[in-house]
């Protein structure tokens, strides 16, 4: 991902040049022989609850009865079942996600593993003790830090948080056993609800746990996303830009670093990512001889963290005064293992920044896994970075810098709106297609352009391997109408009009998403697959800094 300044075509292409310059690649992944894929692009490891499979083996449902109902991961009722457990005085007990090897693993036994709930663990459980913050959990034996630096980021935004770990649920009240959490799938919020039965061995917690051994919210949550996904084990490799778009419901962007040539303004994007609340993650690639592997930088390879702060400090030295861009960074290990160069805890650069600075940046140099460096050794050293913008209604009311977003669902019919892409001219204007209206540049862009992020995604069941395998090669592409709009374009407005904006490619993943920079004016999106006639569902969403006025084109 990088941010693309557009430039608006000229009106007097040779047709031969638009067609050339509109004919669309398609990228194919294998989603059937890469189970790691799977899990990407949309399928978990297992084949769904243990109840559901048991029907399918037995003939009594397909594989295309829906694992979500009305909202509720295999339509479990938190409401309906607590209630029953608390009439008969017994605690509940999931039978889709039962306390057995299955849960955990998909590939091999799990040995030594003991299922106990809180109360046979520790005295008082607590879901929060304290408030969670983002220094509360810690990696246990899964290889899922991943998603530790999601959960890190989702801690600093207690309106999110809220919503993905609701409040009507604690060990003392009512309790019954039972717990539940939302997440976000293709465009609705889907409620899973758990028992408590948690993996421990010798008495302790075995994977994601809080640093107070009396609070559960982060193992419960954990086991929340894995039965979502088909077993523990599902969630060993995986990137933070999905889990933070199932927690918050957000657009992501994945920005690449390696070639050490940073997109141009990117600092700009990161310091209105961190004014909007985005929840921002970073890595760098893994050697592939060993997992983890530590750098003599203190960074780790092949490792997932979560940026906490993004700003320009006051920095004065004897000869010069100023500001320079800093970037503060969590390591979900929560440990001494931490950036150790240039802006690292006790490093004589902050001897430069004056102390009121410091109080006001919140300056420790304690062995908690965070820590600060400069833009300039982030770039140089990540390899990768990943950004989730957060919807209006996941921002509090009083947050001044919010995301305008419109927001579409349309669908692609076979012999109706599924036209394929503009390799295919004659059908192509048989696609939907939406109005997009920008009137305001961005506050302060010299270029006076409007930013505006595209993400397309087809809705489907994601929550176990034999739903959502057959993902469309989806895409899309931008038209600026010169004048006022006059309703659907037709297929010789394509024929003689060049598209200004595009998607990279057509290819088969649940979303693709890109950042323009567009001179404000009246544009046209067109989303589809790539070849015609294919049938499915989308979400359109387009996020602009300032209003976009969005219709559809009919």
């Amino acid at each position: 991902m990088s941010e693309e300044v557009i430039e608006l075509p000229p009106d007097d292409l040779p047709e031969e040049e638009i067609a050339e310059r509109d004919t669309f690649d398609c990228e194919e992944q294998d989603t059937v022989n890469s189970p790691l894929l799977d899990f990407f692009l949309g399928g978990g490891l297992s084949a769904g609850g243990r109840q559901r499979t048991a029907r399918i083996q037995q003939g009594e449902i397909d594989r295309d009865n829906p694992v979500v109902v009305d909202g509720k991961l295999y339509g479990q009722d938190f409401d309906e079942i607590k209630a029953s457990c608390l009439g008969s005085g017994e605690l509940f007990t999931d039978p889709e996600f039962p306390a057995d090897n299955d849960s955990i693993y998909f590939s091999k036994q799990a040995w030594g593993i003991e299922w106990k709930r809180p109360h046979e663990l520790v005295e008082e459980p607590h879901l929060f003790v304290g408030g969670g913050d983002r220094f509360d959990i810690n990696q246990g034996e899964l290889g899922d830090c991943w998603l530790l630096a999601a959960m890190a980021n989702l801690t600093m935004n207690k309106k999110v948080r809220s919503r993905v770990i609701p409040l009507d649920q604690s060990f003392s009240e009512e309790y019954a056993g039972i717990f539940h959490f939302k997440f976000w799938q293709y465009g609705e919020w889907v409620d899973v609800v758990i028992d408590d039965f948690l993996p421990t061995r010798n008495g302790k917690l075995v994977f994601i746990q809080s640093d107070a051994q009396e609070e559960f919210w982060s193992a419960l949550f954990e086991k929340a996303y894995a039965k979502l996904h088909g077993s523990y084990e599902s969630l060993k490799g995986g990137t933070t830009m999905e889990a933070m778009v199932d927690f918050t419901g957000g657009c992501t962007e994945m920005f690449d670093l390696a070639n050490k040539a940073p997109p141009p303004g990117l600092f700009t994007i990161l310091l209105k990512a961190f004014e909007r609340c985005s929840l921002m993650g970073c890595s760098l690639e893994p050697d592939p001889n060993v997992l983890e592997a530590r750098t003599s930088v203190g960074l780790v390879r092949g490792h997932a963290y979560s940026i906490t702060k993004v700003v320009k400090a006051k920095i004065e030295t004897p000869r010069v005064s100023g500001e320079i861009p800093l970037i503060r960074i969590r390591n979900p290990w929560g440990n001494e293992t931490e950036w150790n160069g240039a802006w690292s805890d006790g490093s004589p650069e902050w001897n430069y920044v004056p102390d009121d600075e410091k109080m006001q940046l919140g300056i420790n140099f304690e062995h908690d896994g965070e820590f600060w460096m400069s833009y300039k050794d982030f770039v140089k050293y990540f390899d990768q970075m990943e950004l989730c913008n957060l919807s209006p209604d996941s921002l509090d009311m009083d947050n001044n810098f919010k995301w305008e977003v419109a927001t579409f669902e349309g669908s692609w019919r076979p012999g109706d709106t599924a036209g394929g892409c503009r390799n295919y001219l004659d059908t192509f204007a048989n696609n939907p297609q939406y109005l997009i209206s920008l009137e305001d540049p961005d506050e302060g862009d010299d270029e006076e352009k409007c930013t505006v992020i595209i993400n397309l995604m087809q809705r489907g069941r994601r929550a176990m391997r034999d739903e959502g395998l057959d993902l469309l090669t989806i895409g899309f592409c931008v038209y600026n109408l010169k004048g006022e709009p006059q309703g659907r374009l037709d297929t010789d407005f394509f024929r003689y009009n060049a598209s200004c904006a595009r998607s990279k490619a057509f290819i088969n993943l649940r979303e693709v998403c890109a950042r323009f920079k567009l001179p404000p004016g009246n544009y046209v999106i067109v989303p589809s697959t790539f070849k015609p006639d294919q049938e499915g569902d989308f979400l359109l969403r387009v996020f602009s800094e300032k209003a976009n006025h969005g219709a559809v084109m009919e």
